[in-house]
């Protein structure tokens, strides 16, 4: 009884500081994309690059956006607790829901308080506002990471991948569009990422006390390869970025094809990729917030 409860106090641990530090990381880039010049100026060199094979990928894209509407993710919401309930978790169905509405809920309360300063550098676009975050992409997120939560072991590192897949491809779809920055999709994710975290306390604080954690369970090759995978996509976007900086006194409309395609494909890299490490994190404990045996 001892180890296990000295199990739970760390996973209590590893919730809270993950929580804290995606909350954190929301900030960073909401400071640094929207409050300053280079973050704008950044941003709109990959919406100015997403020119840049459009006509071929504008129809499926945005087939894909416009099929995420209120109806649909309600329809998502109940699928996802329909599938918690058949299996006989009704504190999970719960926590599920709350995860995706508190997710969206957030989402569309930053994007109408936060505001933007005008730079003068996207014009086009300046009487538009604040974007951040992006409400499509925090859609596509919730339902993804709620999917990790509530899906049977056997099927979660498949269902964990084709989630940051689908996730992932909402995200740089909203760039493609021309509908959000890169930051508004990174910023979702976080937000997301930040409510995922306080489910799964929520979940731990709701566990009974016969339930029987299983290592077995646990998902480390699926977690490490996410993880990796999008620290990696994200270090490269990083990379791509800081190459772009030193251009930063151009206007974006007068760059050649070259940077345009690197800030565009560099930060379609950090939206992937920031995903998957969000959903590494939250696949590596799964198996102890939702534990075989329920007792």
């Amino acid at each position: 009884m001892r180890v296990r409860e000295t199990a739970r106090g760390w996973t209590a641990v590893w919730l809270v500081v993950l929580a804290l530090a995606q909350a954190v990381a929301f900030l960073v880039v909401w400071r640094f994309g929207v409050h300053t010049r280079t973050g704008q100026w950044l941003d709109t060199v990959a919406l100015t690059g997403n020119q840049i094979g459009q006509d071929r990928i504008d129809g499926p894209v945005n087939r894909m956006l416009n099929a995420m509407s209120v109806v649909s993710l309600l329809v998502a919401t109940a699928v996802i607790g329909f599938i918690a309930l058949i299996r006989g978790r009704k504190a999970l169905a719960l926590t599920a829901t709350l995860l995706i509405a508190g997710a969206n809920l957030s989402t569309q309360l930053l994007k109408h308080v936060l505001t933007r300063p005008d730079f003068g550098i996207d014009p086009e676009r300046a009487a538009a506002g604040n974007s951040l975050p992006s409400g499509h992409t925090a859609v596509a997120a919730s339902v993804a990471l709620a999917l990790i939560l509530v899906l049977p072991r056997t099927v979660r590192a498949l269902g964990a991948f084709l989630g940051v897949g689908y996730a992932a491809a909402a995200g740089v779809a909203t760039l493609s569009a021309g509908w959000h920055r890169p930051s508004d999709a990174v910023a979702a994710f976080l937000v997301v990422g930040v409510w995922a975290a306080l489910a799964g306390l929520l979940l731990l604080a709701t566990q009974r006390e016969r339930a029987a954690v299983v290592e077995a369970d646990a998902h480390r090759t699926a977690a490490l390869v996410l993880g990796v995978g999008g620290a990696l996509a994200v270090v490269a976007s990083w990379l791509a970025l800081s190459w772009l900086v030193d251009l930063r006194d151009t206007a974006a409309d007068e760059l050649g094809h070259r940077a345009l395609l690197v800030g565009y494909a560099g930060s379609a890299a950090g939206i992937a990729g920031t995903i998957a490490v969000v959903a590494a994190l939250l696949l590596a404990v799964v198996h102890r917030l939702v534990p075989r045996y329920k007792g």
